[in-house]
């Protein structure tokens, strides 16, 4: 048996579990592992996971390294454990009625999909109760897209201004950069009832108030051909049947990247930077962000419904 493919049985609170190829590059451009990748989600795991928890997930598998093919998994795979959570939600698109999706509430389930090579993990806006059944949503996003030339930094301008705006709606925004080429802005609404259309519809309406405020540097339509230059505030994200990454996932780049939070002293930075330096964090740089400051998204789970 060759080292790639040597199992490693280890116990996580209890659970058993059987962890294989860990000298698999998933990165090969850095050489970083799949053991890496299982270390990582196991050391972020005290902030990660109550982001996760309670929310249906949808992962991102690369079984051989992000340069090689992928795909994104909704239904819990079949061999899972008997002990992973899962929760069956209806779905509005063709095919099957439901999707039985899992819901990683613990360190041995995020583990248990780490080593399935799970790079990504995205969730919606809603989590679901007891039974089961899908809440109504405790989280709206917007999800800052640039259009080349433009870049993160200029996504860090139009953050600013969508602070500003919501702050007047009594809404307070979080960032974190969405571990690729944009950011989003998270704000915790639990306490205001709204349902999903509700919510959509307002992100729809403060993403063209910005928009009409400055034509010049933010679109919110979809149109690529209008989105040189400029930076997309996609509120569509807040559709109940859409997700998005989640905070300190890793991302499929040619480099290890992390959806990583951030201050807003940060944000304020790097938008007056002129566009020098590069905005952004692998995950050595995360943990240790975590171990300096703490969870900067823990705003969002004081208020959490």
């Amino acid at each position: 048996m060759s080292p790639t493919s040597e199992r490693v049985p280890v116990t996580v609170e209890g659970r058993q579990l059987s962890l294989s190829n860990l000298a698999k590059p998933m990165y090969p451009a850095t050489g970083f592992t799949k053991g890496e990748l299982i270390d990582y989600y196991a050391k972020i795991a005290p902030v990660m996971l109550p982001h996760l928890r309670g929310r249906p997930v949808t992962t991102k598998r690369f079984p051989n390294g992000v340069q090689a093919p992928s795909f994104i998994e909704k239904n819990v795979p079949r061999h899972a454990p008997e002990w992973v959570r899962t929760v069956v939600i209806g779905r509005k698109s063709k095919g099957a009625d439901t999707n039985e999706y899992a819901v990683i509430d613990d360190l041995a389930t995020l583990v248990w999909f780490a080593n399935l090579a799970s790079i990504e993990f995205h969730t919606p806006m809603w989590r679901i109760d007891a039974a089961g059944r899908p809440q109504r949503p405790d989280l709206i996003v917007f999800d800052l897209d640039p259009g080349a030339p433009a870049t993160i930094v200029q996504c860090c301008e139009v953050a600013l201004l969508l602070r500003h705006r919501l702050g007047t709606e009594g809404i307070s925004l979080l960032p974190k950069t969405s571990g690729s080429k944009g950011m989003q802005l998270y704000g915790s609404i639990g306490e205001r009832g709204w349902d999903g259309e509700e919510v959509n519809a307002f992100a729809h309406e403060v993403a063209e108030a910005v928009e009409a405020e400055k034509p010049a540097l933010v679109v919110s339509r979809m149109t690529k051909a209008l989105r040189t230059g400029k930076i997309l505030i996609d509120w569509s994200q807040n559709n109940p049947a859409k997700t998005t990454v989640s905070p300190y996932s890793m991302r499929a780049l040619p480099e290890p990247s992390v959806s990583t939070p951030l201050g807003w002293d940060e944000v304020e930075g790097w938008a007056g930077s002129g566009g020098k330096g590069q905005v952004g964090y692998g995950p050595e740089a995360v943990l240790a962000r975590v171990a300096e400051g703490g969870d900067l998204f823990a705003g969002l789970l004081d208020r959490a419904v």
